[in-house]
């Protein structure tokens, strides 16, 4: 059956739409073949090139793959959790930057979303996660530990806390509070932070986590929380002040 584009729109965007219509509708199921470049081509009424051209912002996007030789042909990838979180964090860290989000404003939302998952992380966090967040707090507590391996350990800690929610969806939701938010927020208050008093929220954290103490944890976050916008005040002020 024939399907009539657009002729005031770009042809294999409207393809590309249409094919990822199907795609998320399960029409074209995960692993599945797409049609050939001919059958495609017959269907929008357009030449093959317009075809490849609309497969090229598929396979882009991660929603297809091409194979070649005798069973080839464009497949629908079969996207996982893991993959949808790194375009996420892609995405929302390419968004802070280009759009300059003030840090109080991210802070409130990294935290906002971070304590939501407070409820499910203490009553279903299990000893591996538990062992991963203790995991941080040994090498943040370590000597000779980098202000960029802090940094990365740190995120690496609220990311084990997120994932101890137990809810694949939710983790992905908070990829871009995590993976994006947090190393921006990182990158201005790391200078002034004590990293004593952030090994201490963390412990007071996994404690809580790990006893289901929901009130001591939102209490623990809390106060972080409260910490890094006090961060944040003080390295605006040192700029506003100048050298010296």
């Amino acid at each position: 059956m024939k399907t009539d584009l657009d002729s005031t729109r770009e042809y294999s965007q409207q393809i590309a739409q249409a094919i990822r219509d199907e795609i998320v509708a399960g029409s074209l199921p995960a692993n599945g073949r797409l049609p050939s470049e001919g059958e495609l081509a017959a269907r929008f009424g357009v030449s093959r090139p317009t075809i490849r051209k609309a497969l090229k912002r598929l396979a882009a996007q991660n929603l297809i793959r091409t194979q070649r030789g005798a069973t080839g042909g464009a497949f629908v990838n079969q996207m996982s959790f893991a993959q949808a979180q790194e375009h996420l964090a892609t995405t929302a860290t390419l968004l802070l930057s280009m759009n300059a989000i003030d840090f109080e404003t991210a802070c409130e939302a990294r935290f906002a979303l971070e304590r939501a998952c407070l409820p499910l992380a203490c009553t279903r966090r299990t000893p591996a996660q538990l062992a991963s967040l203790r995991a941080q707090i040994a090498r943040q507590s370590g000597q000779g530990l980098s202000d960029e391996g802090f940094c990365a350990s740190d995120v690496a800690f609220h990311r084990a806390l997120v994932d101890a929610a137990g809810n694949p969806v939710l983790s992905w939701h908070m990829a871009g509070a995590v993976e994006a938010m947090h190393p921006l927020m990182n990158m201005i208050t790391f200078t002034a932070r004590s990293r004593a008093r952030i090994v201490e929220f963390h412990t007071r954290l996994a404690n809580a986590l790990e006893q289901g103490q929901l009130a001591q944890a939102s209490c623990a976050l809390d106060e972080l929380a409260a910490y890094t916008l006090e961060l944040g005040g003080e390295i605006r002020a040192r700029r506003a002040g100048g050298p010296g």
